[in-house]
């Protein structure tokens, strides 16, 4: 079973990429982040027409997260459906079989101290308390998607350049952790435990040619799924090319 992950930075704009993808990976489930679209604005046919399934939460110019699948999903939830404001579209969930997945766009916070990170370590304690109340760390589940949050500074270029910037703040790494304390497994880590593998590159000041990367794209799973982990890529293809998202899609495999 092959699982991805990819925040496309528009799907209108990567439309055909997202297609294209889909054909020659075939994967089973591809998480989407940032669609920057309405539902009745996403491709449906084509994805359709690509033999996929498509569980969306969409939001005209901003956010929007959905789920890819070749099964059709079941018990499909958006948002987290708690006292909080949940206008913004970053969270989306599913099942397939035992297997639920949910795909996340955490907020990037802008820079440290601003209200807009104030924002974004609310909504992931928002979600540490979401997977305390839905969820257990024995079922099988995996979390992925774009969470703004680069775990180490093994998974920074240059750790100098961003060691104070939202991606890498203490108070965002020690959310990371809070999840993983919850019961979920860093699974590209354990297959890459040295490190310098990249899923976000700046589009200025040739991020991608000089690899000044993070690791910012995450699929973090349960146990029972972490145990039939084969394989965990970056698919450094994808950031080539004519009009490239800014982040590549992140795989695992699973027997």
């Amino acid at each position: 079973m092959k699982l991805a992950t990819w925040n496309v930075n528009s799907v209108k704009a990567r439309k055909e990429r997202v297609i294209a993808w889909l054909a020659k990976h075939q994967p089973d489930v591809l998480c989407l982040q940032e669609l920057k679209a309405e539902d009745s604005a996403f491709p449906m046919d084509e994805v359709k027409s690509a033999g996929y399934h498509a569980a969306l939460h969409g939001q005209r110019t901003y956010n929007g997260v959905a789920i890819l699948s070749r099964e059709e999903p079941s018990d499909v939830r958006r948002g987290f459906a708690d006292d909080g404001d949940d206008t913004q579209a970053r969270l989306i969930s599913a099942a397939f079989g035992s297997l639920r997945v949910i795909s996340v766009y955490v907020p990037n916070g802008q820079e440290v101290g601003s209200d807009k990170w104030q924002y974004k370590l609310e909504w992931l304690k928002r979600l540490q308390a979401y997977l305390v109340k839905h969820h257990t760390p024995s079922e099988s589940l995996v979390l992925c998607g774009d969470l703004n949050i680069a775990p180490d500074d093994l998974d920074v270029a240059r750790p100098e350049e961003w060691k104070d910037s939202v991606l890498c703040a203490a108070p965002a790494r020690a959310a990371f952790q809070g999840l993983i304390a919850w019961g979920l497994t860093d699974v590209f880590r354990a297959k890459h435990p040295e490190g310098g593998v990249f899923s976000w590159w700046d589009y200025r000041m040739l991020g991608f040619p000089k690899n000044n990367g993070l690791r910012i794209d995450h699929l973090l799973v349960t146990a029972s799924v972490a145990s039939r982990c084969t394989d965990a890529r970056v698919d450094r293809d994808e950031r080539k090319g004519k009009l490239p998202s800014d982040h590549a899609p992140v795989v695992i495999t699973l027997a």
